[in-house]
C-alpha cells in the first residue's frame, strides 16, 4: 500500500489521506476535505482516485467530497447510517466488510463515540508492510476523538475496549487530527512523570516534525492517557477530582472522566 499523509494546515489541523494500490496505482482518497490540495496531490503521484471515503459526516471531513468526485468520477462510500447526514453516498460501508481499491483491501470497523456512525479503516499489513488504521476522529495521537458534536462518551469507551485497544503494537496510527502536541500536554497533566511523553514533547520541541510522524499502538500504550487507565496517577488524579475512593473507580468511568476533563481542559 502508498500512503501520503497530507496536512491540510487549516485552524482544525485536519489531515486527509491518499491510498492507493502499488500495482493499479489506483486510489482512495481519505476525508478529502481540501479537494485542490487533494487533486493535485493525486495527479503529481500519478495515482487514480477511485473511491472517496469518509469516515464520519462533520464537515470538516466532507467538505471536499462535491469537487473530487465531480474531477475523478469516484465512489462516494461512508458509514451505512451516515447516509442521511452525508449527501451522495454511493454505498454504505458496515463493520467486517472489505473496502477494495485495485489490490488494495482495507477492512471496515464500525467506531461509534465521536459520532453514532463513524468508520475506522484497518489495513492488516503483510510480510513488507505493517499494519495501519486510518482512524478519523476516533484515535488521534496521544488522544481520543471529543464526543460533545453527536457523539457519547460511554460509546466510545466500548469502542476502545472492544476494538482499539486490543489492537497489535505494530498498528500504524493515521489521525484526521493533528492535536499531539497538546495531546501530550494533556497526558503529562495527568501523569507528570511519564517518561516516554516527557521525552517525545522534548523531540518536538527540538525540531521533530509533527505533520510527518507517525504513531502506532503501542507508542499510545506509553504517550496516550487514555491508554493507561489503570496507572495508580492517572486514577488517584481522576478519583480526587471526583470525590470517591480509587477502589470505586473502574477503567470504564476513568475513561469518561478523562474525556470530559480534556472538553475544557
Amino acid at each position: 500500500m502508498l500512503i501520503k499523509q497530507i496536512p491540510i494546515r487549516n485552524s482544525l489541523r485536519n489531515y486527509m489521506y491518499l491510498l492507493a494500490c502499488e500495482n493499479t496505482l489506483e486510489a482512495i482518497a481519505i476525508d478529502p476535505l481540501d479537494h485542490e490540495v487533494c487533486l493535485k496531490t493525486a495527479e503529481k503521484l500519478g495515482w487514480k482516485i477511485k473511491i472517496v471515503a469518509n469516515t464520519h459526516h462533520h464537515h470538516d471531513h466532507i467538505g471536499g467530497n462535491a469537487p473530487v468526485i465531480a474531477a475523478t468520477q469516484a465512489e462516494l462510500v461512508a458509514h451505512a447510517e451516515a447516509i442521511q447526514a452525508i449527501p451522495g453516498i454511493n454505498r454504505g460501508l458496515s463493520a467486517g466488510e472489505s473496502l477494495e481499491c485495485g489490490e488494495l483491501v482495507l477492512k471496515v470497523m464500525d467506531t461509534p463515540g465521536h459520532t453514532m456512525s463513524h468508520i475506522c479503516l484497518y489495513f492488516a499489513g503483510n510480510s513488507d508492510e505493517k499494519p495501519a488504521l486510518f482512524c478519523g476522529d476516533t484515535l488521534f495521537n496521544a488522544g481520543v476523538g471529543r464526543c460533545d458534536f453527536g457523539g457519547e462518551p460511554k460509546t466510545l469507551y466500548k469502542t476502545f475496549a472492544d476494538q482499539i485497544f486490543p489492537l497489535a503494537d505494530d498498528v500504524r496510527i493515521y489521525p484526521g487530527h493533528d492535536y499531539i502536541e497538546n495531546n501530550l500536554e494533556f497526558t503529562l497533566d495527568r501523569e507528570p512523570s511519564n517518561k516516554s511523553a516527557l521525552s517525545l514533547r522534548e523531540q518536538f520541541k527540538n525540531g521533530l516534525d509533527a505533520e510527518s510522524f507517525v504513531s502506532d499502538i503501542g507508542l499510545e500504550r506509553e504517550i496516550n492517557v487514555f491508554f493507561r487507565l489503570g496507572e495508580q496517577k492517572v486514577r488517584s488524579g481522576i478519583a480526587a477530582m471526583i470525590n470517591i475512593d480509587i477502589d470505586d473507580l473502574d477503567d470504564r468511568q476513568t475513561f469518561i472522566e478523562l474525556r470530559g476533563l480534556r472538553d475544557n481542559w
